[in-house]
C-alpha cells in the first residue's frame, strides 16, 4: 500500500496554520504521518463535500469567485491527497484547468512552459498525531502574462479559508519566495509527490 512520508515542515506558513475543526466521523486512528494513501484518500472523501461547501460560502472580494466555484471541475492530478512538506503539513488534493493541466501533467523538472491563464487549486486538511482531522484553507495559484507580476514570476498567490473568507497573505515570502525557492527550475510547480501524480 502507499504510504505518506512525514511532512512536517511549516515554513512561511507558520501564522496560517489555523485549521477548521471537521466531523469527527472523519477522524483516524492513527497519525496523518501514518497513513496509507488509501486511507488518506477515505479521509478526503468523507471531508470533500463539506470542504467545498465552506470554501463556497461569503464573498470572495479580491479572489475571483469563479475559481472557487469551478475547480472541482479541472482536471484533479493528485491520485490521492498526499503532502510534499509545504503548506502548514497538510494533505493536498490538487486540481488544474483546461489551460494549463495538458503541460502540468508532464511534471517537468525544467524547461517548463506553463502557460498563462493556468490556474491551479489545492484543497488541504490536516491529521494531527492523535488521529483527529481538520479542515485547511483552499491555494489558487494563477499565472499570469509574462512581465505581470516579475516579483512572483507571474504568478498570483491566493488563500481561501475553510469558512469561505479570503486571506490576506504577504504573497512574497508566504508564497512566491517558496516557490521560486524550491520549485524555481520547474516553474514554480511544487507537483504532488511521484506515488500520487495523476498520469
Amino acid at each position: 500500500m502507499r504510504k505518506i512520508a512525514a511532512f512536517l515542515t511549516y515554513g512561511s506558513f507558520a501564522p496560517f496554520l489555523f485549521a477548521v475543526s471537521a466531523h469527527a466521523a472523519c477522524d483516524v486512528q492513527k497519525p496523518g504521518s501514518d497513513l496509507t494513501g488509501d486511507e488518506a484518500q477515505a479521509v478526503y472523501d468523507c471531508l470533500k463535500e463539506d470542504l467545498q461547501a465552506g470554501y463556497r460560502q461569503g464573498p470572495k472580494r479580491w479572489v475571483p469567485e469563479a475559481y472557487v466555484l469551478d475547480y472541482p471541475g479541472w482536471t484533479r492530478v493528485s491520485a490521492f491527497p498526499a503532502a510534499p512538506g509545504f503548506h502548514g503539513g497538510r494533505f493536498l488534493v490538487t486540481y488544474v484547468n483546461a489551460t494549463g493541466a495538458g503541460e502540468y501533467m508532464k511534471y517537468k523538472t525544467e524547461n517548463v512552459q506553463i502557460p498563462a491563464g493556468t490556474l491551479i487549486a489545492k484543497e488541504t486538511f490536516a491529521v494531527d498525531d492523535d488521529g483527529k482531522v481538520n479542515k485547511g484553507p483552499l491555494f489558487l495559484m494563477e499565472k499570469v502574462a509574462t512581465g505581470k507580476s516579475p516579483k512572483t514570476d507571474d504568478w498570483y498567490y491566493m488563500m481561501v479559508a475553510p469558512n469561505g473568507v479570503p486571506q490576506a497573505v504577504d504573497v512574497i515570502a508566504a508564497c512566491s519566495e517558496c516557490h521560486q525557492g524550491n520549485y524555481g527550475e520547474q516553474g514554480g510547480l511544487g507537483y504532488p509527490v511521484e506515488d500520487a501524480r495523476v498520469r
